[in-house]
C-alpha cells in the first residue's frame, strides 16, 4: 500500500521533476555537475567604498540597535559583541558546525548536535547588510565601515564553496538580493567596488548549476534563484560585459518568468499554500522589478505581471489592516526577505504596499503609516490612487475562501493540490475580529525538532477541522511530503447575499472517510456545520482558541467577547478544553486552549460563535 502511495505522489510530482532531482544529486555525488568543480579566491573588501554621501531624510524610522543584536526569526534578539556574528553556529543552542572548512556538500542537512541548520545560516542572509545601509545613509559615519569589516570577516570565514553557508542555493539568492539592495540604497549599484562584483560573481557561480534542482521544488526556491541570477547577472554584465553575467542574465529571466508562470495561479494563488511564503515570494518579485526598472532592463511579460498583481491581491485579501498580521497557513519559516520597515516580523502590509505600489500603481492603504516605509527608503512615490478593500470571494484555483462581514474576517482552507501539500490542513478555518486571531492555525515551529513537533505541527491535529481516527488527513512519506493528495467532493458552492456568506466544501480521503463543512457569515455571527461519516472509531472536531480565560457554561465557552456553543443531536464522547500549541515566529511554540469535541457516530456538529456587531 506505501508503495502505491508513493508511486503515486512521484507522479504527481512530476516526472520532469523527480528526473531533475535524480541529476542533481547524482551529479553532485559523482562530481559531474560542475558545481563540484567550483574554484575561486577569496574576495577581498573594501566592498562598498567609503565615499561621501547626501544624508537620507526620507522620514522613515531606522532600525535599532543593528549593531548591538541581531534578530533571528522576526522574535529572537541576540546580543552581539564588537566582532561580527559567529557564522557557523547554532546561536540558539551554542552549538558550531564542525569542520566548517569541509566542501558544502559533505556537510549534512540534519545535524542532531548543532540543531535546526536555518539557525547557522540566519546571519548570512544578510539582513544586516540592510540595516547597515540604511544607518549610513541616514548620517552614521561608522555604519558603513561596520558594514565592510563584516562582509570581509564573513568572506575569510566562508571562503567559496567551503561551510554550511554555501550549502544551499537559496542562501546564496537571498545574499545576492540583499547585497544589491543595499548597494542601491548606498547609491552604488551603478558603480560598483571590483571586490562587491567579485562577491557577486562567486555566488552566481554557485547558484548556477544547480538551478534545475530548485525548480524542481516547484516553491521559492526556483523564484528566489531565477531572480539572484536576473539582478546578479545583469548587473555583472553592465560593468563587466565580458563576464558570464549575460548568460546568467537571461537564464534568471527565462527562469523567473517561467517560475511565475507555472507556480501563481490566475487568481493569485501560489504553488507553497502558505501566506509566509507568498510574501518571500512577492518580495522577491518586487526586487526583480525594481532593479529592472534600475538597470532600464526590457520588461517582463505580460503574464509576469498579470500573475504579480494577482499574487499581491491574494495577499492583500489575507492580511488584515489593522495590524497587518495574517492568517498563519502554511508552513512559516520566520523568512522576511526585505526587511526595510521598522515593523513586526508579522506585519505584512510593507510587502503588500511595495508590491501594489509596483504592479498595479496603487497603494493598498491610504494615508501614513508604517506600510508606506520600504517606499520611502526606496524612493517610491506613494500612489494617489487607492486599491478598493478586499471583498468576499473564492480564491479556487488554491483552495482558499475569503469571508468579510462587519468586524470579522474568515479564512477557509480546502484541497487543491496541483501542488505538493506541506501540512494536513485541508477545511481548516481562521477567524478573525478586529484584526484579532480568535480561531486560529498552529504554523510550523521548525523544520529539524524531532519527530513529536514534526508530526504535530503540519499534522491535522493542529488545524480547526475533523481530524478522524487519531490520524493525519494524508499519509505522511517524508519530513516535508504527503502522500494520496485529497481533492474536493463536487464544486465548492458559494453564496452572498445581503444577509450572509456563505461557502460549502468537502473532501473524501484515501481511507472513506468524509468530511463536509458548510459556513455560514453574518453580521456578529459564524455558523459552521460540520458533517462526518466513514470513519471506523472516532471524529475529533478541533478549535484552537485565542490564548486567554475561557469559561464553559453547558456547551458554550466564551472569553468574554467571544461565545461559542456547539450543538449537535449526536452522542458526545468528550467536550472539552485540552492544551495545544502554536508557533506564531519560527522556533517558538506557546501553548493554547483547544476545543475538542468528540464522536463516535456519523452526523452533524453545528458550531456557532458569536460577537457584539
Amino acid at each position: 500500500m506505501l508503495l502505491v502511495t508513493k508511486a503515486r505522489t512521484a507522479y504527481l510530482l512530476g516526472v520532469m521533476n523527480l528526473l531533475r532531482v535524480l541529476a542533481y544529486r547524482l551529479g553532485v555525488r559523482t562530481g559531474v555537475n560542475p558545481v563540484r568543480s567550483l574554484v575561486a579566491p577569496v574576495p577581498q573588501g573594501p566592498f562598498f567604498v567609503d565615499q561621501r554621501m547626501t544624508q537620507m531624510l526620507c522620514g522613515a524610522p531606522l532600525p535599532a540597535n543593528w549593531y548591538a543584536s541581531l534578530r533571528y526569526f522576526g522574535v529572537f534578539e541576540l546580543p552581539i559583541s564588537e566582532v561580527p556574528p559567529a557564522w557557523h553556529a547554532n546561536v540558539l543552542l551554542g552549538q558550531a558546525i564542525g569542520q566548517p572548512d569541509r566542501p558544502w556538500w559533505q556537510i549534512p542537512d540534519f545535524d542532531g548536535r548543532v540543531g535546526d541548520i536555518k539557525v547557522v545560516w540566519e546571519a548570512s542572509r544578510f539582513d544586516w547588510v540592510l540595516a547597515c545601509a540604511q544607518h549610513a545613509v541616514a548620517g552614521d559615519k561608522e555604519a558603513l565601515q561596520r558594514l565592510d569589516a563584516w562582509l570581509c570577516d564573513w568572506s575569510r570565514a566562508n571562503p567559496p564553496y567551503l561551510g554550511p553557508n554555501w550549502k544551499c542555493g537559496q542562501e546564496a539568492s537571498i545574499r545576492v538580493m540583499h547585497l544589491a539592495m543595499a548597494a542601491r540604497l548606498l547609491g552604488q549599484h551603478s558603480s560598483p567596488s571590483d571586490s562587491l562584483l567579485d562577491l557577486i560573481d562567486l555566488h552566481l557561480q554557485r547558484i548556477a548549476p544547480t538551478i534545475g534542482y530548485a525548480v524542481a521544488q516547484d516553491n521559492n526556491h526556483g523564484t528566489s534563484e531565477a531572480a539572484a541570477l536576473f539582478i546578479g547577472g545583469s548587473w555583472l554584465y553592465r560593468h563587466r560585459p565580458a563576464s558570464r553575467g549575460a548568460k546568467w542574465q537571461a537564464m534568471g529571466r527565462r527562469w523567473l518568468e517561467n517560475r511565475i508562470a507555472r507556480l501563481i495561479s490566475p487568481d493569485g494563488s501560489f504553488s507553497q499554500y502558505s501566506v509566509n511564503y507568498h510574501r518571500v515570494m512577492l518580495d522577491t518579485l518586487s526586487m526583480a522589478e525594481l532593479w529592472r526598472r534600475d538597470l532600464a532592463l526590457d520588461a517582463f511579460s505580460a503574464l509576469f505581471y498579470e500573475r504579480a498583481q494577482a499574487a499581491t491581491k491574494w495577499l492583500r485579501a489575507m492580511t488584515r489592516g489593522d495590524n497587518g498580521d495574517a492568517p498563519n497557513l502554511g508552513a512559516n519559516d520566520g523568512a522576511r526577505l526585505l526587511p526595510l520597515s521598522v515593523t513586526d516580523y508579522r506585519d505584512y502590509r510593507p510587502s503588500v504596499q511595495l508590491a501594489m505600489t509596483l504592479f498595479s500603481g496603487k497603494s493598498a492603504w491610504s494615508g501614513a503609516g508604517s506600510w508606506n516605509e520600504p517606499l520611502l527608503w526606496l524612493g517610491l512615490p506613494v500612489p494617489d490612487q487607492v486599491e478598493p478593500p478586499p471583498v468576499t470571494r473564492l480564491f479556487d484555483d488554491g483552495g482558499y475562501a475569503c469571508l468579510y462581514r462587519g468586524r470579522a474576517f474568515v479564512a477557509l482552507r480546502y484541497p487543491r493540490f496541483r501542488f505538493r501539500p506541506s501540512q494536513a490542513d485541508a477545511l481548516h478555518l481562521d477567524l478573525w475580529l478586529d484584526g484579532e486571531n480568535v480561531l486560529r492555525d498552529a504554523g510550523s515551529y521548525s523544520y529539524n525538532a524531532g519527530d513529536e513537533w514534526l508530526s504535530y505541527f503540519p499534522g491535522t491535529g493542529s488545524h480547526n477541522t475533523v481530524q478522524f481516527d487519531g490520524r493525519d488527513q494524508m499519509p505522511r512519506i517524508s519530513r516535508f511530503l504527503f502522500g494520496d493528495w485529497l481533492k474536493v467532493s463536487g464544486k465548492p458552492v458559494f453564496i452572498t447575499t445581503e444577509v450572509a456568506d456563505r461557502v460549502e466544501v468537502g473532501y473524501r480521503d484515501g481511507w472513506r472517510a468524509e468530511h463536509q463543512r458548510k459556513v455560514a457569515l453574518e453580521v456578529g455571527r459564524m455558523v459552521v456545520e460540520d458533517r462526518v461519516a466513514g470513519f471506523r472509531k472516532n471524529a475529533v472536531l478541533r478549535w484552537r482558541l485565542q490564548p486567554g480565560e475561557w469559561t464553559r457554561e453547558r456547551t458554550t465557552w466564551t472569553n468574554g467577547r467571544v461565545r461559542l456553543t456547539v450543538v449537535t443531536d449526536l452522542p458526545v464522547d468528550r467536550m472539552a478544553l485540552a492544551e495545544g500549541w502554536e508557533s506564531r515566529y519560527y522556533l517558538q511554540k506557546t501553548a493554547l486552549p483547544v476545543l475538542e469535541v468528540e464522536v463516535s457516530q456519523a452526523g452533524t456538529i453545528r458550531t456557532i460563535v458569536e460577537w457584539n456587531s
